[in-house]
C-alpha cells in the first residue's frame, strides 16, 4: 500500500499533538485570570506554530503525490470534505487567534517562544468582536472535524479492515502504530499538567492599606494672641537654623515595587529617575522633596508584561511619560526616621501621597532607604482585563546614597 511521504507523517502527528495541546489549554484560558497571563503567550506561540507546519503540510501535499482515495461515493466526499475543513481550522484557528490579540484594546506584545517578535495584523479596532467570536466558533469546529476524522480513522481499520491507517505510519510498525496516535493523548495531558492551580489558601492577600492623607491645616481663626502667648511660654522657641542643605543623588540607588497577582507577587522597578532633595535632618520641616520618574523606564523582567506596561490599561506613557512625587515639609517618627506628606502625580492623576525613610549615616553622606502604598486603582493603573487578580495595593521601595555640600 501507497504511503504518504515521512514528511508528510511527521507533520501530520505533531500537528496532531499540538491541536490536543491547544484545545486542553483553550479551555481553561478565559478563567485563569491574571494567572494564565505566560499560558496565554505560549498557546499564541503554538497556534503560530501550528500555521507555519499547516502551510508547509499544504506545500508537502503538492509537492509530494499521495496516496489515491481508497473509497468514493458520500463517505469518499464526507472524508475529503472533512480533511479539507481541518486544513481551513488549522489556518483560520491562528489567523483569528492573531486578530483577536491585534485588536485588543489592551495591545500584549507577541513574542514566539519568547525570542521572535510576531508583529500585530494593521485591522481596525472595531473587528475585535468579529475576531473573538470567529477564533471561538472556529475551535468548536475544528473539534468537530478532529472527531470526525479520528472516527473514520478507526471505521476504516477495524471493521473494514483496509490498513488505511498504515498510510499514515512510517515502516507498518506496530509500535509506531500505537505510540504515534498516543501522542495526541500527551498533548492534551501535556497542556492540563502546566495549567496553574488554585492560589494556595496558606497565602493571604495584602491587607489593603490606605495611603494617609495630607494633613489639614490648623484653622487660622484658633491662632488667637492669647494661644500664640501661651505656646510661646510653654515651648522653648528654637535657635534659627541656616539654610537646608541640598543633596545630591549618588548613582546605584533604586525605585522598587511590587505587588501580589493571584497568590503570587510581581517585582520591578524603575530604571531611570531623579530627586532633588533639600532638607536638614534635625530640622525635618525644612524639606522641599521632588522625586521624578520616568515610566517608560519600568520593567519586571519579562518581556510579555513589560510590553504591556506602557498601554493605556497600566501607565499610559504616550500621554504621561513621568510621574512625580512632591512633598513640602517632613516630620520626625523615631531616631532617623521620617515621614513626608505630599502629593503623586501619575497618570495624569494626583492624589495625596505620604512616604516613609530612614537616614543613616553622619556627616554630608547619608544612606537613604523607604517606602510607601500606593492604591493603583486611585490612578487608574491596572484598569484592564488582564489586572483582574492583581492586589489594590502597590508596595514602593526605594534606595539610595545621597550626598550634601561640605
Amino acid at each position: 500500500m501507497q504511503r504518504y511521504s515521512l514528511t508528510a507523517i511527521i507533520l501530520h502527528w505533531a500537528i496532531a499533538a499540538l491541536i490536543a495541546f491547544q484545545i486542553s489549554v483553550g479551555w481553561a484560558l478565559e478563567g485563569l485570570g491574571a494567572r494564565g497571563f505566560s499560558l496565554y503567550q505560549l498557546h499564541k506561540s503554538v497556534g503560530i506554530m501550528i500555521l507555519a507546519l499547516t502551510l508547509v503540510r499544504v506545500a508537502v501535499r503538492y509537492w509530494k503525490p499521495r496516496p489515491a482515495k481508497l473509497e468514493g461515493g458520500w463517505q469518499g466526499a464526507l472524508a475529503s470534505g472533512v480533511h479539507l475543513g481541518l486544513y481551513a481550522f488549522m489556518i483560520a484557528g491562528p489567523l483569528t487567534g492573531w486578530a483577536l490579540v491585534s485588536t485588543a484594546k489592551v495591545k500584549v506584545p507577541t513574542l514566539i517562544f519568547g525570542a521572535i517578535p510576531l508583529p500585530h495584523l494593521p485591522l481596525p479596532a472595531s473587528v475585535h468582536g468579529l475576531a473573538k467570536g470567529s477564533h471561538g466558533l472556529i475551535a468548536w469546529i475544528g473539534i468537530a472535524l478532529v472527531a470526525l476524522h479520528v472516527a473514520g480513522a478507526l471505521r476504516h481499520h477495524f471493521l473494514m479492515r483496509d490498513g488505511l491507517i498504515w498510510r499514515m505510519v512510517p515502516g507498518r510498525s506496530t509500535a509506531l502504530l500505537i505510540g504515534l496516535p498516543a501522542l495526541i493523548l500527551v498533548g492534551f495531558l501535556a497542556g492540563r499538567a502546566i495549567l496553574p492551580g488554585a492560589a494556595p489558601a496558606s497565602v493571604a492577600a495584602p491587607a489593603p492599606v490606605a495611603p494617609e492623607p495630607i494633613a489639614e491645616p490648623a484653622n487660622v481663626a484658633e491662632a488667637t494672641p492669647e494661644n500664640v502667648v501661651a505656646n510661646a511660654i510653654a515651648e522653648p522657641v528654637e535657635e534659627a537654623a541656616g539654610p537646608p542643605p541640598a543633596w545630591t543623588v549618588q548613582p546605584g540607588g533604586r525605585i522598587g515595587f511590587s505587588v501580589g497577582n493571584d497568590g503570587e507577587t510581581i517585582s520591578g522597578s524603575f530604571g531611570k529617575w531623579t530627586a532633588a532633595i533639600v532638607m536638614d535632618p534635625d530640622h525635618p520641616d525644612s524639606a522641599d522633596i521632588k522625586v521624578t520618574i520616568d515610566m517608560a523606564s519600568a520593567s519586571v523582567g519579562d518581556a510579555y508584561k513589560d510590553g504591556m506596561l506602557p498601554g493605556d490599561e497600566f501607565f499610559s506613557i504616550a500621554a504621561h511619560p513621568t510621574a512625580t512625587f512632591t512633598a513640602k515639609g517632613a516630620e520626625r517618627t523615631g531616631p532617623n526616621a521620617y515621614r513626608a506628606r505630599g502629593l503623586l502625580s501619575l497618570k495624569g492623576i494626583s492624589k495625596a501621597q505620604s512616604i516613609r525613610f530612614t537616614l543613616t549615616g553622619e556627616g554630608p553622606t547619608r544612606k537613604v532607604s523607604g517606602s510607601a502604598t500606593i492604591a493603583r486603582a486611585s490612578f487608574g493603573v491596572g484598569n484592564g482585563d488582564s489586572s483582574t487578580g492583581l492586589a489594590p495595593q502597590v508596595a514602593l521601595t526605594f534606595a539610595f546614597t545621597a550626598k550634601a555640600p561640605q
